[in-house]
């Protein structure tokens, strides 16, 4: 498959006309320059035929994340068999668009030059400055409002091979609408959706239990406890994995490491990574995609496009089965690491303990750091704790195994006659309490979905299934069953309800 690269300095529609092209608003944009970080890539369909769409960040260089931005811009181009060089029509044409088209130009690629922002036939005017650029491919167009793009397309398809067109059944409908989604919501807009709260004098944000209870994020339900979601159970071999932490710990490092490439611009500014990005590879059998999302930061600290941010952090962990929450062991942990792996528990995920960083922490103090994050994350009690070095590649490679095996665990099905010899087992040992007088009594036990594995207790009174209870019933099928790295979900019913 022909890979395309989308090329150009800050701000001039790169992720504009990704999103137009993928038919979908999925890059960030905004008119901040360094809005796209690290490389995009999706699957689009020009015509008739399939191509890798590259979004890159832009070339522009100063400080060190802009530099190590533009090397993997220009290591995607490098890699690329089409190239798109975008420009700002609006703009007299740059010496170092130039020097840059000319250096990618000897490359002997399939090169076009978009001038982008040509928003009207006066403005057409302006295209005459960039023939100077010395190429017969040059497209005036304008992504924000859907003009000229027509040649440019065809153009494109034209450089894409028979052998990439698509089966008649896959083609898309010519009546389809290409249209971008703008951002719409402020900061007091995007808020408007959380409970109040207080806010300690280390400024950091604090819920209890009854407060994550309802609270939405981008239409993210916390704390439903029967909010599952459900996902194709024959789809087994594809593992969604989504890195989640606060900022500087490590992800995109981490990201790096487990894919052996530098794919995620890394550095020591924090919040580098805005856009999730995600990638997959194949181990033993299994699809393995892994999510880079931006690193979270206390409310009070998210400022413009990072709130954008943190919108797809909480989509991906929604669209995701597994969780690797990444702490720092070099530093102390925050109460903000506890919030962020709430979210987690929140999702139902089954769920890796990341301690990062564990090459320049203090190993003789090994056992009181383990127990720290025990006391910590007791919601997470079933996750197990691996610590590695994301830098140096320490203990990486176990990793992968780790993953496959609570996949296993997170999709398995226990037989109905196996989990109904627990709970007979759990009753003889501790009866259940009567309610009012009224006896209660547990008919059976069935498991009725996966992924997580969610059982249903067949009751003559389902309220009167305590939680101390169900907590103790969860402890016995944990001791029968290996559960490691997932929840156990139990829902009461009654006989013949659904």
């Amino acid at each position: 498959m022909k890979k395309i690269a989308i090329i150009g300095r800050p701000n001039v529609g790169k992720s504009s006309l990704f999103n137009r092209l993928i038919k979908k608003r999925d890059a960030i944009t905004a008119e901040i320059a360094g809005t796209t970080r690290d490389v995009k890539r999706r699957t689009v369909t020009f015509i008739d035929r399939e191509a890798m769409l590259l979004d890159t960040g832009g070339l522009d260089k100063g400080c060190e994340l802009f530099d190590k931005i533009k090397e993997m811009s220009l290591k995607a181009a490098y890699s690329a068999d089409i190239i798109l060089y975008m420009v700002d029509g609006k703009s007299i044409p740059e010496d170092e668009d130039k020097k840059l088209f000319y250096e990618l130009q000897s490359m002997g690629k399939d090169m076009a030059l978009v001038v982008n922002k040509i928003d009207n036939d006066k403005m057409k005017e302006n295209l005459w400055d960039y023939y100077e650029f010395g190429t017969g491919d040059i497209f005036g167009i304008s992504v924000a409002h859907n003009r000229n793009t027509v040649e440019l397309l065809e153009w494109i398809a034209s450089k894409i091979p028979d052998s990439d067109i698509i089966k008649e059944d896959e083609e898309l409908d010519e009546d389809d609408d290409i249209t971008i989604i703008e951002p719409e919501l402020d900061d007091e807009e995007f808020f408007a959706n959380k409970t109040e709260h207080d806010e300690d004098d280390d400024g950091y944000t604090y819920w209890d239990e009854d407060e994550m209870d309802g609270v939405v994020v981008d239409d993210t339900i916390f704390g439903n406890n029967d909010r599952i979601k459900e996902f194709d159970e024959e789809d087994l071999n594809h593992i969604k994995i989504a890195i989640i932490g606060r900022t500087n710990v490590g992800k995109s490092s981490l990201l790096n490491a487990l894919l052996g490439e530098e794919r995620s611009v890394v550095s020591s500014v924090a919040g580098t990574t805005i856009d999730p990005i995600d990638e997959t590879v194949e181990y033993q059998g299994k699809q393995l995609t892994f999510v880079d999302t931006a690193g979270l930061r206390r409310r009070g600290r998210i400022l413009g496009i990072e709130k954008y941010a943190l919108m797809r952090t909480t989509e991906m962990l929604d669209n995701s089965n597994m969780a690797l929450i990444v702490l720092d062991a070099s530093e102390p942990f925050l109460d903000l690491d506890e919030k962020i792996a709430g979210l987690v528990d929140s999702n139902r995920l089954s769920c890796i303990i990341v301690l990062n960083k564990w090459d320049i922490s203090k190993r003789e103090e090994h056992d009181k750091i383990i127990k720290e994050v025990r006391d910590r994350f007791k919601f997470l009690a079933y996750a197990p704790i691996i610590t590695l070095s994301a830098k140096s590649h320490l203990r990486v490679d176990k990793l992968h195994d780790m993953i496959l095996e609570i996949n296993e665990n997170y999709s398995q099905r226990i037989p109905t006659s196996k989990i109904n010899e627990v709970i007979e087992k759990a009753l003889r040992r501790h009866t259940l309490p009567s309610v009012s007088g009224q006896v209660i009594r547990i008919y059976y036990g069935t498991q009725y979905e996966t992924r997580p594995p969610k059982i249903a207790i067949i009751m003559n009174k389902p309220s009167g299934l305590h939680f101390t209870y169900r907590r103790y019933l969860t402890n016995k099928m944990r001791e029968a069953f290996n559960f490691t790295g997932t929840p156990v979900l139990f829902k009461a019913k009654k006989r013949g309800e659904k």
